[in-house]
């Protein structure tokens, strides 16, 4: 067994590898790998945190959240990771973000082991430059430069390559990790190692001794001298070193580590071939799920294969190893996924002894498409009864309601904010008001699907109708708020969409009765499973990547988790509002009377919703007259803590603390107020600091409050109105799923023609296009027809 430690110092980077590359590899791919190396100076974009790490070895990690503990972790780079595509030298990019991973791990005081391949297609590189220069110079002169390209150059050794590249592939690693201050040691073994006592004992020291020196080991099979795998050749109960993969499985069991990482050139393991049309991949995998997969072929390098990794990962999961394989090739993921599995994230294929109580959150989604599409299939009054029944269930069930809910609220006292324990808390009077909103979704769910919206005649027996349908399958996160679960379980039911609810921890138990009595409405008509109740440890960054299974995301709840959605989400629509920043304009001919009735309702009526007034905007000429000081006194016996802006503390003697940004939503008994010197000054301010929210003017001036009404570009604009009326409820719509600021699609407080879109359906009679070309017969009509007429009852 060879043993070679690498911390010779520390160079310069470029000063001691350049010269190295110059010497081994061709003009060519001096330049590629001079890049590569360049960057490696400048990745460092990846946070270092310090975590707990102490963990008793024996039991692999039943979840992936668990993985942010893993003390002791091994990376195996498969062949595929580190070679590039021509299978001849390294993918040096590839390897200096995977080293700078390694190496921020490391330094948060992890202990990190790399098993990583290469040495052959590095040999490769060296020996065929080597071919090449070994051609006479008069061979070349006389063949052209083009038949010099189309040299035949033999078919290299294995082992020969293996010889050749062992220590280039050192010198590489050593050269990457000094830019970090870690130190690299090479260790080759071969299957001996493993089965004589006496070696793996000095195996087993010698890593131990490393780590404790806080040096990397980088371990590879010594391939100069290693056989050929035989195959069924592995020991009872014991795993034969074949490839990298028993390798990485053998050291991880052996070093007792907690976590092996297997990067390879796919996602991870799918239950068919990856590339099959219904390939799907195995979020988590555990012990007896072979039977449901079917193994591919091995990538286009290496020894191993699918099947020789799952192998290699049960065995190690058997020792008390956690596993994940994941695709360390990809250039949109490769720079962060060590990083991203290590913090828990839904990367990869997670191996797991641990099997969930229920479904996973896939399963979930699928269940929720199926069940979505038969109750889009119901016929209306079906789907108004399961509304119905749902209303009459809150009425019915509300002591067990109300006990799970103050199960809740004695968990969450003293952790959450007066404001959010007033979100969470449910009440007698808050479920008769929810099931009143959800008998009017029911009345006005009577022809939401399938209602037409347009019809044209295209030419004679050819019709076309454009119809409203179901959006699909919907994922609805929600903060602090379980009433509402059934206000988007009814508007779900009445527009025909499955559903995912994500709800917030400190709503567990409110929120699991609440679906299971949708669940229960649900089932009078066999469409239980359309709405589900996501409560796995599903990341909500983890949800927002499902993009095949759900098609639209709705967050409701804090400005931050809107936020964290729309940039987590990929690929997938997401309907909301990121803040709900608030103006109210009171103009120089406003009502005394009004004012401060409009201004307390906004503010103080409930200061946590998104609809709540956060700016108030006072027209110059009302400065020191009867009608602000009555605002100000209103605010002040309200307890509202008033900052200025800049203009209106430039009038004040003594101001009150002066705002520290104009474009702030408070969620509290908090407002700014600015002056301005005109309705449209008013207009450019709400443009400029708003969040195209909700917005009103208060004055007695028809024109001004038209001229405002249609110069406000927001989502609600009220005239003499409180900004709370901004509310699905009170628009008469039922219930909403949210307030939408977007331009697309739906705006405003989103009810059930929000979660509708449309089809097109053409019914015709043998009809082609080439019958409506120049010569054809046909001529297009192209006249409109009459719709149906809506039922408004």
């Amino acid at each position: 067994m060879l043993r070679q430690v690498c911390c010779s110092g520390f160079q310069p980077f470029r000063q001691r590898l350049l010269p190295w590359l110059q010497s081994t590899a061709l003009s060519r791919s001096h330049r590629v790998q001079s890049s590569a190396i360049r960057h490696v100076r400048s990745w460092s974009n990846i946070p270092f945190i310090t975590v707990p790490l102490s963990r008793t070895h024996g039991k692999s990690f039943a979840h992936r959240s668990e993985l942010k503990h893993a003390k002791r972790i091994v990376v195996k780079l498969g062949s595929a990771v580190v070679t590039r595509g021509d299978e001849c030298g390294l993918a040096l990019g590839r390897l200096a973000s995977i080293v700078e991973q390694v190496s921020v791990l490391q330094n948060q005081g992890r202990e990190m082991m790399l098993v990583t391949s290469g040495a052959v297609a590095f040999g490769k590189q060296r020996l065929r430059h080597e071919i090449l220069l070994s051609q006479s110079v008069r061979q070349a002169l006389h063949s052209g430069q083009n038949q010099l390209k189309e040299m035949a150059i033999p078919v290299l050794e294995a082992r020969a390559c293996a010889a050749a590249g062992q220590s280039g592939l050192m010198a590489l690693y050593e050269a990457m990790f000094t830019q970090y201050s870690i130190c690299a040691a090479q260790i080759l073994v071969t299957n001996l190692d493993f089965h004589d006592e006496q070696k793996r004992r000095n195996l087993n020291g010698t890593l131990h001794e490393l780590l404790r020196m806080n040096i990397v080991p980088i371990v590879n099979t010594n391939d100069a001298v290693v056989p050929p795998a035989e195959p069924n050749s592995d020991l009872q109960g014991v795993i034969s070193v074949k490839d990298n993969d028993s390798l990485a499985a053998r050291l991880a069991v052996e070093m007792k580590t907690d976590l092996l990482i297997v990067l390879s050139d796919v996602e991870g393991l799918f239950d068919s071939p990856p590339g099959s049309d219904d390939a799907k991949l195995i979020d988590i995998f555990y012990p007896g799920d072979q039977q449901s997969v079917t193994f591919g072929t091995k990538s286009r390098v290496g020894m191993g294969g699918m099947e020789a990794k799952v192998k290699a990962a049960l065995w190690a999961l058997q020792g008390g190893t956690s596993v994940v394989i994941a695709n360390g090739t990809h250039p949109k993921v490769s720079g962060h996924v060590i990083t991203d599995i290590v913090e828990g994230k839904k990367v990869g294929t997670f191996f797991s002894e641990v099997k969930p109580a229920g479904p996973t959150v896939e399963q979930q989604g699928e269940m929720a498409r199926s069940g979505g599409r038969m109750l889009a299939t119901l016929e209306p009054e079906q789907r108004a009864e399961i509304i119905h029944h749902l209303a009459d269930l809150l009425t019915d069930q509300r002591e067990e309601i109300l006990l799970a809910n103050k199960k809740d609220l004695e968990e969450a006292e003293g952790r959450l904010a007066a404001p959010l324990l007033k979100r969470l808390s449910l009440s007698t009077s808050k479920l008769n008001s929810l099931a009143i909103g959800l008998r009017q979704i029911a009345a006005s769910s009577q022809d939401s699907v399938g209602r037409v919206l347009r019809r044209t005649r295209i030419a004679k027996n050819l019709e076309l109708e454009q119809v409203t349908v179901p959006i699909g399958v919907l994922l609805v996160i929600f903060e602090s708020r379980p009433d509402c679960l059934p206000q988007v379980a009814a508007l779900a039911i009445a527009s025909g969409n499955g559903l995912l609810l994500k709800g917030g921890k400190e709503a567990t138990h409110s929120n699991r009765i609440l679906h299971l009595l949708a669940q229960e409405a649900l089932s009078i008509h066999g469409v239980k499973e359309a709405i589900q109740l996501v409560n796995t440890r599903e990341e909500v960054e983890d949800l927002c990547r499902l993009d095949k299974m759900i098609d639209l995301i709705i967050p409701r709840g804090s400005s931050q988790l809107v936020r964290d959605i729309q940039k987590a989400a990929k690929g997938i629509p997401v309907m909301g509002h990121s803040e709900g920043i608030c103006h109210m304009y009171v103009d120089s001919e406003a009502s005394v009377d009004k004012v401060t009735r409009l201004v307390r309702d906004s503010k103080c009526e409930y200061p946590a919703a998104c609809n709540a007034l956060e700016t108030l905007l006072i027209h110059r000429d009302l400065l020191r007259t009867p009608l602000f000081d009555q605002i100000i006194d209103m605010l002040r016996v309200e307890q509202v803590k008033i900052h200025a802006g800049p203009k209106f503390a430039s009038y004040l003697t003594f101001s009150p603390s002066e705002v520290k940004s104009l474009r702030t939503e408070y969620g509290d008994l908090e407002l700014c107020i600015e002056v301005v010197d005109s309705v449209q000054e008013a207009i450019d301010h709400i443009h400029k600091y708003g969040s195209s929210h909700t917005d009103v003017i208060v004055t007695e001036n028809e024109k001004t409050a038209e001229f405002f009404l249609q110069h406000v570009d927001s989502a609600c604009v009220f005239w003499n109105a409180s900004t709370r009326f901004s509310d699905g409820y009170r628009f008469g719509l039922g219930a909403e799923v949210g307030i939408s600021t977007s331009r697309i699609h739906a705006r405003g407080p989103v009810g059930l023609e929000g979660l509708l879109t449309t089809k097109w359906l053409l019914r015709g009679q043998d009809h082609v296009v080439s019958d409506f070309s120049e010569h054809g017969n046909l001529k297009y009509l192209h006249e409109n027809l009459p719709v149906p007429q809506r039922n408004t009852n």
